[in-house]
């Protein structure tokens, strides 16, 4: 079964100023994180993994009564941002929630498991 893993930081921990220049903790957490990764791949478990760019730069599409608008970042004021995300297949959702809690025990920040809905999703 494939989940979607989303990472969130808080907002302050981003500086929309450094975003391309990540800071020696982000480094050392990318590290860290790079050693899950490692394993997840020698077990066949890894599908994807990938950073995502600061909020500031995003763009978001609605729908609105004048028609469809694309305007630039979220309007919202966010306490954490979603910044990364990873796709792995494994064999249920125990095993999500256990390769997951090694992963916030060690970078100490949220990571929401989501199932993937694919062909294997009603298994």
């Amino acid at each position: 079964m494939k989940y979607l893993l989303l990472s969130y930081t808080p907002t302050a921990a981003w500086d929309s100023a450094t975003a391309d220049s990540p800071s020696e903790d982000a480094l050392a957490a990318f590290a860290e994180y790079q050693k899950f990764e490692r394993e997840l791949i020698e077990t066949g478990e890894f599908v994807t993994s990938e950073g995502l760019g600061h909020p500031a730069v995003s763009t978001t599409v609605r729908r609105t009564a004048d028609g469809v608008v694309a305007t630039d970042g979220p309007f919202a004021e966010l306490k954490e941002v979603l910044a990364s995300f990873a796709v792995i297949d494994v064999a249920g959702r125990e095993r999500a929630v256990e390769i997951v809690s090694r992963i916030v025990e060690v970078l100490g920040e949220p990571i929401e498991i989501r199932p993937i809905m694919g062909a294997d999703f009603a298994a």
